[in-house]
């Protein structure tokens, strides 16, 4: 049995960090100690640094809110630390920068994978995520049983890193359509004074009824919202038509544009709404990592 780190545990790391704690021994390390407690709870142990975390793992994790955050961790502490252990990104980066970072975990001596992911914080509680792999097919076969704690589906889409990011815009953009459809739909619903309640469950009902479409319908009326992007940067550098990523891309524009710009893009209904829709909704705060499905 390898031993497991993870770097940031947030938002989506702390559940998926949990289910692995629960079958693995566990080492983590988070700018923010108050993620701590159900972690050590389940059994991991904690580390005053990221090297640290690496020094005492075989396999880490690594859930990064951004590019410049990884940056900031990958110190040259941290990169000698990497020699002979196998680095599994799945913050949400470009696809240049993760070839980038392959390239410096291979330098430093290590393994490097590809992992984004699919799915929300319900998802992630339960260790049902879609995952895809990129990178060597060997290692990759290797550390799957640390990805089953986490996953439902663990998708190998390539030796060349890059695809699983690829793999993960190309899926993004029909649920960035529909998710679009579905805030216009709500928003025709309210103007017209239809009960919402209702709105919902008569679309749980239809046959394009899914899980994903009924926690974006509900985070509607909740009105809860989380963030997402990338998206629109891959179809440009694919070089390929995509022209309801374009409108999509317009209405999300007027999201960042009105300072909702932080929120799942489920948000754009607020747009749609104007300032009678959803008059006096505070928008949530910027979480420390990104939820990955979004």
């Amino acid at each position: 049995m390898m031993r497991v780190g993870f770097l940031s545990p947030g938002f989506m790391g702390t559940p998926m960090a949990l289910n692995l704690a629960r079958k693995f021994p566990l080492t983590l390390w988070n700018r923010r100690s108050s993620k701590y407690p159900p972690l050590v709870q389940a059994g991991a142990k904690t580390a005053p640094s990221p090297a640290h975390a690496i020094r005492h793992s075989d396999i880490i994790f690594m859930m990064l809110f951004d590019e410049h955050a990884i940056r900031a961790v990958l110190t040259d502490d941290v990169r000698h630390e990497l020699r002979s252990k196998t680095l599994i990104n799945s913050s949400s980066v470009s696809v240049d920068f993760s070839r980038r970072l392959s390239e410096q975990v291979r330098n430093a001596g290590g393994e490097f994978i590809e992992m984004p992911i699919s799915g929300s914080k319900v998802p992630a509680e339960q260790g049902k995520l879609v995952v895809m792999m990129a990178g060597d097919k060997a290692v990759v076969d290797r550390i799957r049983p640390y990805i089953e704690p986490m996953a439902s589906a663990a998708v190998y889409c390539g030796s060349t890193i890059g695809c699983g990011l690829k793999m993960k815009y190309a899926a993004n953009t029909l649920l960035i359509a529909m998710t679009a459809g579905l805030a216009e739909a709500m928003n025709l619903a309210r103007a017209q004074g239809i009960d919402l309640d209702a709105f919902g469950r008569v679309l749980d009902a239809r046959p394009l009824a899914s899980a994903c479409s009924r926690v974006k319908v509900a985070k509607m009326l909740s009105q809860d919202w989380s963030a997402t992007q990338l998206i629109q940067a891959a179809a440009r550098e694919a070089n390929t038509q995509s022209p309801l990523i374009g409108l999509c891309a317009s209405l999300y524009r007027q999201a960042i544009e009105s300072g909702i710009g932080d929120e799942d893009m489920i948000a754009a209904v607020k747009c749609l709404a104007g300032s009678e829709g959803f008059r006096g909704t505070a928008t949530s705060e910027r979480a420390p990592e990104k939820q990955a499905l979004q």
